[in-house]
């Protein structure tokens, strides 16, 4: 575990602009009255409130993204989580999709410093149209999304065949020679100039299912790492796209949804994970759970096996029929809820009743248009790595007069220290075991005495619960 620092100012500007890093860094709710003219233009408001300490928000979530690719970059360590980030909305100089500072592109630009190509993937149920957008022009990194798509469904971006975004548009005709440049409504969303077939959108309709979604996204993800051999990978795990979530419209179980993570992790490349979109929280926490697990190795509890043992002893201690499938008149779904007393919206299984709208013939030709697209890719795309480098020492020099010291990530020498100094709380933090973590000794929290543990959690006023394990 490692805290990260509070990104500084001239790190978020490294892409968004100077003058909205500036207005975020002053805007409060109590002053936001005064500064209606750039709400309007920062697009703050509605979907993007301004609240208290909004801006050491943006600086703790995107600090942890920028450290972790530094970290893989140095080769501190091969997978690196930050699920506080995948703001992936957030353009250069707006806010959107309550995202205000895009930690996904700052996190790129990271490991763009050592590795020539990064892949970018995105499993929200929403189109990561600002991390596409910020790279829409380069062949170094490449986007795949897997998105709802249709029915107005925000951010309206993300067809594999119309491009619909209007700020691309004025983007294109201020960079690009008009003559030149195709943008007719039959335009390919596909990325530009260099970026062109770089970008890659996968759209879908409500209520894809595990095996559905699963199997498409084996099959891109397998041709995409082929063809386009990247370096490093970010992989953005909107736990919103799973069934059941407030905001969502796909019928995705945990265990579908970590197969992506699981299918990723087995490429064995530097692999930078971020959270994302998610609002119905304890199928989030759920989710997020059983994905550190396996980018650990760690086999985990099977709880919903443990679920559905307590639903069939309630079953029977209420006189239910044990045989769920065979009932009449409740269905699976209404019967775990009610005997595991669950409320509407969190998953004891993945027992979600929806259609799945989408088709074989539509996701097969999905997957053809994608591959089609794969395939005017010729060979990954080469960078001129001596150049490369001298860049990037130099940017490395500039770095070190612009940023404080503790900008880089400092290496600890247990031996060596001594330990009668006091190390201040800065420098504890930055230590990879933290003292309030559990370890072996005396003091131990698993070898405590159970009752002495719920003994301290009701003499401080608490009760911790878990509400399908009370009767």
């Amino acid at each position: 575990m490692q805290r990260p620092h509070k990104a500084y100012p001239v790190e978020l500007a490294q892409f968004h602009s100077a003058d909205y890093v500036e207005f975020l860094h002053r805007i409060t709710p109590d002053t936001q009255h005064l500064f209606r003219q750039e709400l309007t233009k920062y697009n703050l408001g509605e979907d993007c409130p301004v609240f208290e300490n909004l801006f050491e928000f943006c600086q703790i979530y995107a600090g942890g993204t920028i450290d972790a690719a530094r970290r893989l970059n140095n080769q501190l360590c091969d997978i690196a989580i930050n699920w506080a980030g995948g703001l992936h909305h957030a353009k250069k100089c707006e806010a959107s999709g309550f995202c205000y500072i895009n930690d996904l592109v700052l996190g790129i630009l990271e490991l763009l410093k050592y590795h020539a190509r990064v892949l970018y993937i995105d499993i929200d149920v929403h189109h990561g149209d600002g991390v596409e957008e910020a790279f829409y022009f380069t062949d170094r990194v490449m986007t795949v999304s897997f998105h709802k798509f249709g029915d107005l469904f925000f951010p309206g971006t993300g067809d594999v065949k119309v491009l619909i975004n209007v700020f691309l548009c004025f983007l294109y005709l201020y960079l690009l020679d008009a003559n030149t440049t195709d943008l007719s409504p039959g335009a390919l969303e596909i990325g530009e100039r260099e970026g062109k077939f770089y970008a890659i959108n996968v759209p879908l309709k409500d209520g894809i299912d595990d095996t559905s979604f699963t199997r498409l996204f084996k099959t891109i993800i397998s041709k995409v790492v082929e063809t386009y051999a990247p370096g490093a990978i970010v992989l953005q795990c909107g736990a919103d796209s799973l069934a059941g979530d407030r905001l969502g419209c796909f019928n995705l179980s945990i265990d579908g949804h970590a197969e992506c993570v699981r299918f990723v992790k087995k490429f064995n490349l530097p692999l930078l994970v971020t959270g994302g979109g998610g609002y119905t929280k304890e199928n989030v926490a759920r989710c997020w759970t059983v994905e550190t697990g396996i980018l650990l190795d760690t086999e985990l509890p099977n709880a919903r096996l443990d679920t559905f043992k307590l639903s069939l002893a309630r079953a029977n201690q209420h006189g239910l029929s044990c045989e769920i499938y065979g009932l009449y008149d409740i269905d699976p779904t209404t019967f775990l809820r009610m005997v595991c007393n669950l409320p509407d919206d969190v998953l004891p299984f993945s027992l979600i009743e929806q259609e799945n709208l989408n088709s074989k013939s539509y996701l097969s030709t999905i997957k053809m248009q994608v591959l089609e697209n794969l395939r005017s890719i010729q060979h990954a795309p080469s960078v001129q790595m001596q150049e490369f480098i001298i860049l990037w020492l130099l940017i490395a020099v500039i770095y070190e007069f612009q940023v404080p010291p503790d900008f880089y990530i400092p290496e600890f020498d247990e031996d060596e220290q001594n330990p009668d100094e006091r190390m201040d709380q800065h420098t504890q933090d930055k230590q990879i075991q933290r003292d309030d973590e559990f370890y072996e000794g005396d003091n131990d929290n698993d070898h405590m005495d159970v009752g002495s543990v719920a003994g301290s959690f009701n003499g401080a006023g608490g009760h911790c619960t878990v509400p399908w394990l009370d009767d």
